[in-house]
């Protein structure tokens, strides 16, 4: 039986925040897996401040399992930063 992890095409995005509105700060933080065209898989991240096109890099993984450890790896350290998931 095939499941979600097993589905190629399927995107996993994750979107944190981090606002303090006393030190006039509002940052985002965007976490995905995206298919690349080579088979392989892209982890992508996003960041900057709430309201600007931001930064981004691209990581590239054999395999679904290796891209989720890295964004399982990602996301740990923008949760000990202060970066919460957005409702």
């Amino acid at each position: 039986m095939a499941t979600d992890a097993d589905n190629p095409t399927l995107l996993q995005v994750l979107v944190l925040e981090w606002v303090d509105r006393a030190r006039n700060m509002a940052r985002f933080y965007v976490l995905s897996i995206e298919p690349t065209l080579f088979e392989d898989l892209a982890l992508v991240r996003r960041w900057g401040r709430i309201g600007s096109a931001g930064r981004e890099r691209i990581d590239l993984h054999p395999s679904r399992p290796v891209a989720q450890i890295e964004l399982t790896k990602w996301l740990d350290r923008k949760r000990r930063r202060g970066y919460q998931l957005r409702a």
